[in-house]
């Protein structure tokens, strides 16, 4: 009985409209229709979803999805605080590790990324208000999205990139920083044609 109510769950699914990057690989599937444009608030959220777009740089998404419980277990599920101690031991046990993306800069960057989010959080300044002020503290939206509208980054993107590298983050180039903003839903990129579309109030 639940194998058939979970193959005829799959068969509805499968034939949803979606965006047309996801494809019809499962894992993008799950991620498009569960997570993808999601507004997301909390600050360690969105301080991992910034480090693994940063990861993702140069790969396919799908390469970090695929990999993205190792990254929260060779990170201490993405603890800031945890992150910003790592020694040259810690960036050496990383190189090692097959699990994630084994690339220098970035987990280097990800310990600086750490270390800015701390200093931020001492401050008394709260990551999420402070990514979703370049937006109003709203998810923003095109009057109307299709395929030939889609974009690479934005005017909010490039500015939030700027000021992220003045508070001392790296990899959060323009382009990253506009994947960030339509993984976690302050901005919304769901085509018309998809189910999870929302039409702009």
């Amino acid at each position: 009985m639940e194998k058939s109510k979970k193959k005829a769950t799959q068969a509805k699914s499968s034939k949803r409209s979606r965006c047309s990057w996801c494809g019809e690989d499962p894992k993008y599937l799950e991620y498009h229709d569960n997570e993808w444009g999601v507004p997301v608030r909390n600050d360690n959220e969105l301080f991992e979803m910034l480090i693994l777009e940063g990861f993702q740089a140069g790969l396919s998404w799908l390469t970090i999805l695929r990999k993205r419980d190792n990254f929260r277990k060779a990170f201490g599920g993405f603890r800031p605080e945890r992150i910003a101690k790592f020694s040259a031991r810690d960036v050496q046990r990383l190189m090692k590790d097959q699990g994630i993306v084994r690339n220098r800069m970035k987990i280097e960057a990800t310990i600086q990324n750490a270390k800015a989010f701390v200093a931020m959080k001492e401050d008394g300044e709260s990551f999420s208000d402070y990514l979703w002020s370049f937006t109003g503290n709203k998810t923003l939206r095109l009057d109307r999205m299709t395929g030939s509208t889609f974009r690479s980054k934005s005017p909010e993107s490039i500015a939030m990139s700027k000021a992220l590298k003045k508070r001392g983050f790296n990899f959060v180039g323009p382009t990253i920083c506009y994947a960030f903003m339509q993984a976690t839903g302050i901005v919304d990129d769901h085509v018309e044609s998809c189910f999870r579309y929302k039409r702009r109030k």
